[in-house]
């Protein structure tokens, strides 16, 4: 066990009422799994964070705790707060190994849960303890949705996907890889089948246009498809990455890390109105990317990137606005631009299925519980919020579950 892990849990002030899971989305009980933990009860400890959160593991490596469990440690009100990520990470990583899940006896019904991304996991989880029998649909080959092809190894190890997926499997999960529900097979194929309910948690994965001249260009790539599999992309040594938040800071990062020599990251605000996280930033920026403020990209060419200076317009009431100043424009030589402007859902299951109905920007539309507009059908995660943690995603998957179970077993009382 690493030495700081020891000397933060004993720093913990074990307060009667503990802010720090107060700060936490999902209100983890990090009182009573570091007084555990120090009892040398660090499996009661391990069981204590997967019942309250299947993907303690997952967010103790991509939880913004500085505003979340660590942001409110009373420490760190006049110095340093308990490291509670490290502590989480330790834990969690020893009781994954030892966990041994007791199969369901599938006798409640068939669920199927559309995408393994963080809110398909965790349904998964929490309806498989009560008995019913999971299916699994993922387009992908492997599980994990964004947390496996959206984030970079270095931020979040794959083998914790893999580990996850062995947990899922001894939980009586099945998982059909290579099936994208809304091809071949559609909703009312599942329901046909004898499923009783059906979850989408299919995620953003359309990547953000910038509606500029050259978007087609060759040397032009799309934030979120570039980190789906980086090592088949051929950038170049100068890359600009166009966005200011943490997936721009991810491109940015990895392709150092196949062999980009110059990164920019071109932010089309000021510093202020970065959307990355504070640490996010400073991580680019230790990695040698550049940070360019207040220039916004108007044209792709061969050559590079046409950039002309953004200034804000509008206000807070009606909304701001950050539009390029005409008559600033240069040409910032790269040999490959990536843009990471953000993503929004794909349509596929939606337009193949009636009764569904979805925002202006395509997002599913639910209730506070999960159900959508077609009875039978509920969702969670990116696909109806948009982009947002990993945690919040568990947040309200946790109550979806609730109302899946509590919808079928109204089926048959």
């Amino acid at each position: 066990m690493n030495k700081h892990v020891i000397e933060d849990a004993r720093r913990c002030l074990q307060c009667k009422n503990p802010m720090c899971s107060q700060g936490c989305p999902v209100h983890t009980p990090i009182r009573d799994v570091i007084s555990l933990l120090l009892e040398s009860k660090i499996s009661e400890a391990g069981k204590l964070l997967f019942s309250n959160n299947p993907l303690s593991l997952v967010c103790s490596h991509v939880c913004p705790q500085e505003n979340q469990c660590e942001g409110h440690c009373v420490l760190g009100k006049k110095g340093s707060p308990v490291q509670v990520s490290a502590i989480e990470r330790y834990i969690s990583d020893y009781y994954l190994n030892i966990y041994k899940p007791i199969p369901p006896k599938r006798n409640k019904g068939k669920i199927a849960i559309i995408g393994s991304g963080p809110a398909g996991i965790t349904i998964a989880f929490e309806l498989s303890k009560r008995d019913y029998d999971i299916t699994i649909f993922e387009a992908n080959d492997q599980i994990g949705g964004i947390l496996r092809y959206g984030i970079p190894e270095f931020r979040l190890p794959k083998s914790i996907l893999d580990r996850l997926m062995d947990t899922l499997i001894a939980s009586g999960v099945r998982i059909r890889p290579n099936t994208a529900i809304g091809t071949n097979l559609n909703v009312d194929d599942l329901f046909r089948d004898g499923y009783k309910a059906v979850f989408m948690g299919t995620g953003v994965w359309r990547p953000s246009r910038l509606n500029i001249k050259g978007e087609s260009f060759g040397n032009v790539h799309y934030a979120i498809e570039y980190l789906r599999n980086p090592s088949v992309y051929r950038l170049g040594k100068r890359v600009a990455v166009i966005g200011g938040g943490n997936v721009a800071m991810d491109v940015a990062r990895t392709a150092f890390r196949h062999g980009s020599e110059q990164v920019a990251i071109i932010c089309n605000s000021d510093e202020t109105s970065v959307t990355a996280r504070e640490i996010e930033l400073e991580y680019a920026k230790i990695d040698g990317a550049k940070i360019i403020f207040n220039k916004t990209a108007v044209e792709f060419t061969d050559e590079g990137v046409i950039l002309a200076d953004s200034r804000i317009s509008g206000n807070k009431t009606e909304g701001e606005r950050w539009l390029p100043v005409k008559g600033t424009e240069s040409l910032f030589p790269v040999d490959s631009c990536i843009i990471a402007i953000g993503q929004g859902p794909r349509a596929v299951i939606v337009s193949s299925t009636t009764g569904i109905n979805v925002t202006e920007k395509g997002l599913v539309k639910t209730d506070e519980c999960g159900r959508t507009s077609r009875k039978g059908v509920f969702a969670s995660g990116d696909v109806v919020t948009g982009a947002k943690t990993v945690v919040e995603a568990v947040r309200v998957s946790k109550r979806v579950a609730e109302a899946i179970d509590e919808y079928v077993r109204s089926l048959d009382p």
